[in-house]
C-alpha cells in the first residue's frame, strides 16, 4: 500500500525500504499488541491452552490452563504489515510470506491435535511433523534454485565463498531451514525465551539482506550481492515488531504461548532469510541459543542410547538449569544476554572479513 502511495501519488520517501521497514515494523507490533488480548479472552474461552508435557519440572505445572497457539497472531500481524509496506511483485518477499505461512500451517496443526485431540503435549507425530516441514522445504529451495538464486556458500570472517554447491544447494537449503524451525521449536520451553533471541535475530538477518541487496554496501563490505532481496527486510522488521508485541504478553508469567503456530514459523522463515542473505552458516551465531538447545537434546539422546547415561540433568538445557535450583527469571534473561551478544558478534562479522 505504502509503495502504491510512492508509485501513483509521488510521495517519494516510500521508496525507501529503510521508511517501509520501519512503518512495517510499527503495524505488526501495534496489531499483535491490540488482537493479543482479544486472541487470549477467546482462547480461555475455547480452552485452547497448552498441555504441559508430563516429563517437564515439576514448577511446569502451574502453566496448565494457559493459552497457547499465539504465534497465529503475531504471523497474522507479520503478514498483514507485509503486504501493506512492501512490494509485492518482489520473489523474495512473496517466497517469505509463503515459507511464513506455510511452516504455520504445520504448527497449527500440531497445536490442534494437541488441544482438541491427543488433550496432551504429544500433538502430530514427530515423523508426521518432519514430513510436512521437508516438504515445504522442498517446495521453497526448488523455487529459489529455480529463481536462479546463488548456490555459493560463505561463511563468516572470511570475504570469499568457500564453495558452491551447484544443484546440491537444494539439499543444504532444506536441511537449514528445517533444522531452524525445529531448533526453535526446542528452544519455546520458558516464557520469553524464544520470543527475545528471535527478535534479535531478525533485527540482524534484516540488516544483512539489507545490505546484500544494496550494490553499494555489499561491495565495500565484501558481501554477495543478491539482487532485489533487500526487499525482504520489510517482512523481517515486520516479524520483530509482532514479536516485540507479543512478548508483552508472553514474558514472565506468560499470560499466553506461541505454540507450535509461532515457533516452527519462525525458525522456518529465520532458515529461510539466512539462504536469501548467504548467511546459512552465520546462521550458527545469529541463532546461538537455538544451536545450543537443540545440540542439548542431540547429546542427551544420543549418550542415552549409547552409554545408557545422562549429560544433562534434563534436556533441553534449560531444564538442566531449572533442575540445578536457577529461578526461572535468571535462565531466561542470562539466555537473552548470550544471544544478545552472539548477534554482536555476527553483526561484526560482515566488517572483519
Amino acid at each position: 500500500m505504502f509503495y502504491w502511495f510512492y508509485r501513483h501519488l509521488e510521495i517519494n520517501i516510500f521508496q525507501y525500504i529503510s521508511i517501509r521497514a520501519g512503518i512495517g515494523f510499527f503495524i505488526a507490533f501495534f496489531l499483535t499488541l491490540y488482537v493479543m488480548p482479544k486472541f487470549i479472552a477467546w482462547a480461555k474461552s475455547k480452552k485452547a491452552s497448552q498441555p504441559i508435557y508430563d516429563l517437564a519440572p515439576q514448577s511446569h505445572q502451574q502453566k496448565a490452563g494457559t493459552p497457547t497457539m499465539g504465534g497465529l497472531v503475531f504471523v497474522s500481524a507479520t503478514i498483514i504489515a507485509t503486504l501493506l509496506t512492501a512490494k509485492l511483485n518482489n520473489f523474495y518477499v512473496a517466497l517469505g510470506l509463503f515459507t511464513l505461512a506455510a511452516f504455520c500451517f504445520i504448527g497449527i496443526k500440531d497445536d490442534i491435535s494437541k488441544i482438541l485431540h491427543n488433550k496432551n503435549s504429544a500433538g502430530l507425530s514427530a515423523k508426521m511433523k518432519l514430513i510436512l516441514q521437508f516438504i515445504v522445504a522442498i517446495i521453497i529451495a526448488t523455487a529459489l534454485y529455480w529463481h536462479g538464486h546463488t548456490t555459493t556458500i560463505h561463511i563468516p570472517f572470511y570475504k570469499y565463498p568457500l564453495a558452491d554447491f551447484h544443484i546440491y544447494a537444494i539439499v543444504f537449503w532444506i536441511i537449514v531451514m528445517v533444522a531452524a524451525s525445529n531448533a526453535v521449536n526446542v528452544t519455546d520451553g520458558l516464557d520469553g525465551l524464544a520470543t527475545v533471541p528471535s527478535v534479535l535475530a531478525f533485527f540482524t538477518l534484516s540488516a544483512i539482506v539489507y545490505i546484500t541487496g544494496h550494490a553499494i554496501m555489499s561491495n565495500y563490505l565484501l558481501l554477495p550481492n543478491i539482487k532485489l532481496s533487500g526487499e525482504l527486510t520489510i517482512l523481517g522488521s515486520a516479524m520483530s515488531g509482532s514479536l516485540i508485541a507479543f512478548l508483552w504478553y508472553n514474558s514472565h508469567p506468560a499470560e499466553v504461548f506461541m505454540g507450535d503456530s509461532g515457533s516452527l514459523a519462525i525458525g522456518g522463515i529465520m532458515g529461510y532469510m539466512a539462504i536469501v542473505a548467504k548467511s546459512e552458516i552465520l546462521l550458527i551465531i545469529i541463532g546461538f541459543i537455538f544451536v545450543i538447545e537443540t545440540v542439548s537434546v542431540i547429546l542427551q539422546v544420543g549418550s542415552y542410547k549409547i552409554r545408557k547415561k545422562r549429560v544433562f540433568l534434563m534436556a533441553p538445557i534449560h531444564h538442566h538449569f531449572e533442575q540445578k535450583g536457577w529461578k526461572e527469571n535468571k535462565i531466561i534473561v542470562r539466555f537473552w544476554i548470550i544471544s544478545f551478544m552472539a548477534n554482536l558478534i555476527a553483526l561484526l562479522s560482515l566488517k572483519i572479513r
